[in-house]
């Protein structure tokens, strides 16, 4: 399996000082993804939990459902220049009945970890129909859990502590139970890996539950929660206003600028309850 991190050369200023020493860094890798033998997306991602990235991104954009739609999941023979696998590309077999992608689809899902799914043809071609909306989700989450959910994400980014370069997403319960985190270069990848757990675990939809990000709520992030059924997307940063369109008109809740007791809620506030004296005025 590939490598998170690497070692680099690097020279570091102090001041007046220079030292020339390595450096750890973060592993970005292109991920190619088939699907029953034909190549779908490339995406930029740090190696590790590629499955569960594949199924998470099959599964937010639409080509299946469920884990029961993936028959089969296995890296084919890319390789370097010395023979050596190295693990980029990953071919799905769906299960019999499940239609494939439609044909050409491919150009549309070229990815990279700054700006997520690139190239849609239009607005419409993203806001995909969602087998598992959250609509009807009757969770309730307290202000006082939220306000402690970021502290408990950074606590568990093993990988950021050594490079400072990644983004994380992770998957909590309404009493603020960590289930699930993942660490990527790309944040729609670290949030497509949380969902790929998921389905590979057979908790799809994820009814009462929190996704919670290390950066901003942007569109994408928003879609990928609707698609698998999260009634609340919290972020540490600001949400985009399409994201924030498509929370409201998709159930979904959305907390932004979470930081310590403070936080705005822009959607679907029913589902936040103030905790007394939790929540900065």
């Amino acid at each position: 399996m590939g490598r998170i991190t690497t070692r680099r050369p690097v020279v570091r200023l102090r001041g007046e000082h220079r030292v020339e020493r390595p450096d750890t860094l973060v592993v970005e890798e292109p991920l190619e993804l088939r699907v029953n033998g034909a190549a779908l997306a490339v995406t930029m991602r740090t190696p590790g939990h590629d499955v569960e990235l594949v199924h998470g991104f099959l599964l937010t954009e639409g080509v299946i459902a469920s884990g029961a739609d993936i028959a089969a999941a296995r890296y084919c023979d890319g390789v370097d220049d010395e023979g050596t696998n190295t693990y980029n590309v990953l071919d799905v077999t769906l299960a019999e009945g499940v239609a494939p992608p439609e044909t050409g689809v491919e150009r549309n899902f070229y990815t990279t970890s700054s700006c997520g799914v690139c190239g849609k043809g239009s607005l419409d071609a993203i806001r995909l129909r969602t087998q598992h909306s959250p609509v009807a989700d009757t969770v309730v989450v307290t202000s006082a859990t939220l306000s402690g959910l970021p502290d408990t994400l950074r606590a568990a980014q093993k990988v950021f502590d050594t490079t400072g370069g990644l983004h994380a997403a992770a998957l909590f319960t309404a009493d603020g139970e960590m289930l699930v985190l993942r660490e990527d270069v790309g944040r729609h990848n670290a949030v497509d890996k949380v969902v790929g757990w998921a389905v590979t675990n057979d908790r799809i939809p994820l009814q009462g539950t929190v996704l919670m990000v290390s950066g901003r709520a942007s569109f994408e992030l928003a879609q990928k929660a609707v698609m698998s059924g999260i009634p609340i997307l919290a972020a540490v940063s600001a949400p985009s206003s399409l994201a924030v369109d498509l929370a409201t008109e998709s159930g979904l809740t959305v907390v932004g600028f979470l930081r310590g007791r403070s936080m705005n809620i822009y959607s679907h506030a029913d589902r936040v309850l103030v905790s007394e004296g939790s929540v900065d005025q």
